[in-house]
């Protein structure tokens, strides 16, 4: 069957700006995956090796400014299945986290993905389990415009009390997120999750290494079409292999993106996307006395009246102090930095008239 557009995750908001900048089809790919300064680009013909050119690396001031997978570029044939990247589609969705570079200590940005419809968040029982850190990957997702589903895996390995008992926290915690509890060993909870995978749509598998992102795709395509490590007999975990970002098409038509194990769940500098993620606390913030109440100490503070009498949980309460806290830093942390790139940049204009005058 002829690959179209459309098979590949074109929708009607890329269509409006095809026809806006008068672009054909041919000449459209999606970035499926990312290599060291190289890219893998589906079109409705082929598979293509490709580079972005001089220019843009030249103009980029930022890594956003570069393609990463789920991007729609245009793109221009080479040879032996080369070709070179030279537009970047505006994205309707950008998928990014905050995390802590080791050799400097300092906060940087990580791009993970674009124009993804659902993000597939994904924990398993036997590895670092916690609500907090599905708080963070909700508020990311949701910051970015991009749905959030949770997916409890490996749950074969509880009772089915202690499953139950978690499926409630959960509940309890975040009544407005869907959650689909997975194992490996149960084709009815695989049909769960491959249900709520629709045709043209693009899928995002979050979650640290181990938690079975890979394994679980690998289920959903229903074939080893990309390998797994043997279970560790010292631990009876698997070995986590993806090292890169791929995309894969499904049968049904729905596009799933494999991720390496997240470790650090950084938020961004945005302090609103820590309100949709709260939205019991938001709304309670609305009616505090104060427009600028911290919730920690101040009279009259709605939140804090919450929390006494158990309507807002401890835990709930401080990973959104936490939470808040960060982000605000965040944001701290990147208005210092635009202000010192501002006064270098006027350095560098005086210097050069300066030496204009000498001369």
């Amino acid at each position: 069957m002829k690959t179209t557009l459309e098979n590949l995750g074109f929708n009607a908001f890329f269509e409006k700006i095809r026809n806006k900048l008068g672009l054909n089809q041919s000449s459209l790919a999606r970035v499926i995956s990312e290599h060291k300064e190289a890219y893998v680009l589906k079109s409705i013909d082929s598979e293509y090796f490709a580079r972005v050119t001089g220019k843009q690396i030249f103009t980029a001031s930022t890594r956003e400014d570069y393609p990463v997978v789920g991007d729609w570029v245009v793109f221009e044939k080479i040879d032996n299945g080369k070709a070179v990247i030279r537009k970047i589609l505006p994205r309707f969705s950008l998928l990014k986290r905050r995390f802590r570079d080791k050799n400097n200590q300092n906060s940087n940005t990580q791009v993970i993905a674009s124009n993804i419809d659902v993000a597939f968040i994904v924990q398993s029982v036997d590895r670092d389990y916690s609500l907090n850190r599905f708080e963070r990957y909700f508020a990311i997702a949701q910051n970015s415009h991009v749905k959030p589903i949770a997916i409890l895996n490996k749950v074969d390995l509880l009772e089915k009390s202690e499953l139950q008992d978690k499926i409630e926290q959960f509940k309890n915690r975040f009544p407005n997120i869907e959650l689909i509890a997975t194992s490996m060993i149960n084709y009815k909870n695989i049909c769960e999750l491959k249900n709520n995978i629709l045709e043209g749509k693009t899928y995002c598998f979050l979650g640290s290494s181990g938690v079975g992102k890979s394994s679980l795709i690998n289920k959903l395509i229903g074939d080893d079409f990309f390998k797994t490590n043997d279970i560790s007999l010292h631990s009876a975990r698997g070995k986590h292999t993806t090292t890169s970002r791929q995309m894969y098409f499904l049968e049904n038509g729905g596009i799933v993106v494999d991720n390496p194990g997240i470790r650090e769940v950084g938020i961004t500098n945005r302090t609103d996307e820590i309100s949709s993620s709260f939205v019991d606390i938001s709304d309670l913030s609305i009616r505090c006395k104060y427009p600028n109440c911290t919730h920690t100490h101040e009279p009259n503070c709605k939140v804090l009246e919450a929390k006494k009498v158990g309507v807002v949980g401890e835990e709930q309460y401080l990973n959104y102090l936490n939470l808040k806290k960060e982000a605000e830093h965040n944001e701290m942390s990147d208005f210092e930095k635009r202000r010192k790139d501002r006064q270098f940049g006027k350095f560098i204009k005086k210097a050069k008239e300066d030496l204009n005058e000498l001369m």
